[in-house]
């Protein structure tokens, strides 16, 4: 008789079976690939013994070249290399035209939200450019571990928003892979650090790679990582010092801003290289090749490059600042500062970070190699091959999310900083009588108007019983998975009807948006709070409006003379001219006046209801 094999869910069905998972950091300036092997977490390395792949995607006539090969050709053939997608994934062309620099690409104009670049072998988005790094790392780990992968852990920027983690979603799909869950870049350098055995207390996590910073205050107890707060920028990082130093160089060199694509591209490899020199050595020279044949040579010392780089290391600073604020703490309890990202090299950076911290940072592991080894860690765990493991991801929405209401008031369901996964419900109700359909508009950010907020998606729910005002029961969850990312649903509660969607926000959300999001909240939450006065005074208003016209329509003329209608009407005008208004005192005062002048009217409304049902009865039957 044959036995039947049971296991867990995502559990090998026998002991021995180990299931092949990998971890990648799909990095801005370089991308890597490790796994568990022998129990110990190591990045793979390719054919020639090389652990980091350039994260540069080459199209030619032949087909695709990925990695060393094609950063080579980037000065050659610049408008065929893609380097730096990352920086790409998730926004349309006008937030990437502004974020800064030369972009030596060739977009396509088109009204797709999605920006695809003109190459010769088609045009490509940077899903695409995304999905051919992910295949080749892929294949790198089935060759070294001999078998298929089960799943990967794909890094992702804490502060990525919706639509750029769902690009990378995307990339790894269009790349064949099984995603089991995207990971926070901050967090997979905690696990790979070990801060979760033995080392409970606050930690702050200093991301700083080739093209986007994090910063994340994690909280450590017994396992648990608790992401206290997250910040940074998903548009700054290595690629800017390097952006900083080639505009120095073209002012040194007297190389003219409108440079072609080749002068543009191989200056900043040449800026890439003197920022590396830079942090062992005090000078680095320069042979600059310029326009017409000729060459510039000189040097950048250290202290130039840190005056150029200075700027860029206090938008690094701020952040931290804002990150220990949101978790309400200070400086001085956090107990270890991890640093992630090759740009972390860099010594002033490190130096400036101790400074603020008032300790000098862990350096301990690779910082290139340090998230992708914590990705392989969670790939082990979710693979099912550490059924014991005792390790638990609490990454956190680094934005508020919520829906519109009436007056274009935002009601926040999932407050910023809120741990995920994670679930709210809140009921809604109809705001005119008989309305059988209702609109819902699910927005992201911290002010209290609709105008002020990022819009993420619309949907609409049909089918709602006609009852009067207020009387329906719409209950609306959100739903944040732990990639993530967002689902919405709508339920009439009497009927059972649903509409829902899985919210995949049209890409745009800059991190300087982000950032300005969360500085207008501080700046203007006097305003926002008088504002939202005003509109819940005025929603208030128009309700008492439109419930006194219908039933001034429905039996004014029989239960008023002319007289007693007249105040009621002035009362009426008031009330309206003041929602016209801007002061919401008034608007309640008005709205309080009507309620006075048609008390008489509403008991004798009343009084009438109870005779007409009481007709052909006899008092004796209500008994």
């Amino acid at each position: 008789m044959a036995l039947l094999q049971i296991a867990e869910p995502g559990q090998a069905a026998a002991p021995h079976e180990h299931r092949l998972a990998a971890g990648i950091d799909l990095g801005t300036t370089n991308s890597l690939v490790a796994a568990v092997r022998s129990g110990q977490a190591k990045t793979l390395p390719d054919a020639q013994g090389r652990h980091l792949l350039p994260s540069v995607v080459r199209y030619t006539q032949d087909g695709v070249i990925v990695g060393h090969e094609a950063r080579e050709a980037a000065a050659s053939d610049p408008l065929n290399t893609i380097a730096s997608a990352k920086r790409l994934i998730g926004r349309p062309v006008s937030d990437i035209k502004s974020l800064g620099g030369s972009l030596p690409y060739e977009f396509v104009d088109q009204d797709s939200s999605v920006p695809r670049i003109r190459t010769v072998s088609g045009d490509v988005s940077p899903m695409e450019v995304s999905a051919e790094i992910l295949r080749v790392l892929a294949h790198r780990a089935e060759e070294t571990l001999g078998g298929e992968l089960s799943g990967v852990v794909i890094t992702v920027p804490a502060y990525f928003d919706d639509a750029q983690r769902q690009a990378t979603k995307d990339a790894a799909r269009l790349a064949g892979l099984n995603v089991f869950r995207l990971l926070n870049e901050p967090t997979a350098a905690a696990v790979a650090y070990g801060l979760d055995r033995g080392a409970d207390g606050v930690h702050a996590i200093f991301d700083l790679g080739g093209g986007t910073f994090d910063i994340s205050i994690l909280r450590l107890n017994r396992g648990v990582f608790e992401v206290m707060s997250t910040g940074g920028d998903s548009a700054l990082g290595g690629d800017d010092f390097d952006q900083a130093i080639a505009e120095w160089i073209m002012d040194q060199a007297g190389i003219a801003d409108d440079a072609d694509h080749k002068v543009l591209r191989q200056l900043m490899q040449d800026a890439r290289r003197a920022k590396e020199v830079l942090s062992d050595a005090e000078v680095a020279e320069l042979d600059i090749a310029i326009p017409g044949d000729g060459r510039w040579q000189g040097s950048i010392d250290r202290e130039t490059f840190n005056r150029l780089a200075d700027p860029l290391i206090r938008k690094t600073i701020s952040a931290c600042r804002r990150a220990l604020r949101d978790a309400d703490i200070s400086a001085d309890e956090v107990r270890e500062v991890v640093m992630v990202g090759g740009s972390t090299r860099m010594p002033r950076v490190r130096e400036k970070v101790g400074d603020f911290f008032g300790r000098a940072p862990l350096v301990d592991i690779d910082p290139d190699k340090v998230v992708a080894l914590g990705a392989a860690i969670q790939a082990d765990v979710l693979a099912g091959n550490k059924p014991d493991d005792e390790i638990l991801l609490l990454d956190v929405t680094p934005l508020s999310l919520g829906l519109e209401t009436m007056g274009g008031l935002v009601e926040k369901l999932i407050p910023r900083n809120t741990t995920i996964p994670v679930a709210r419900a809140q009921e809604f109700t109809t705001f005119k009588d008989g309305q059988t359909a209702m609109a819902i508009h699910v927005l992201q950010g911290e002010r209290e108007m609709v105008e002020h907020c990022r819009s993420l998606a619309r949907f609409e729910l049909r089918g709602i019983p006609p009852m009067v005002a207020g009387a329906a029961r719409i209950r609306v969850t959100f739903r944040v998975d732990a990639d993530g990312l967002l689902n919405v649903e709508a339920e009439e509660l009497s009927q059972g009807v649903r509409a829902q969607v899985t919210v995949k926000p049209s890409y745009g959300l800059t991190d300087e948006e982000i950032s300005g999001m969360l500085q207008a909240s501080y700046e203007h939450a006097e305003q926002d709070m008088q504002e939202r006065k005003l509109a819940e005074a005025r929603v208030e208003g128009m309700r008492v409006v439109e419930a006194l016209q219908a039933a001034l329509a429905s039996d004014g003329d029989r239960l008023l003379s002319n007289d007693e209608r007249k105040p009621i009407e002035t009362a009426l005008e008031q009330l309206n001219q003041a929602i016209a208004g801007n002061d919401a005192d008034a608007i309640e005062e008005q709205a309080k006046n009507v309620e006075k002048v048609c008390e008489f009217y509403v008991e004798r409304r009343m009084n009438s209801g109870i005779q007409e049902a009481m007709a052909g009865h006899n008092i004796n039957e209500f008994e």
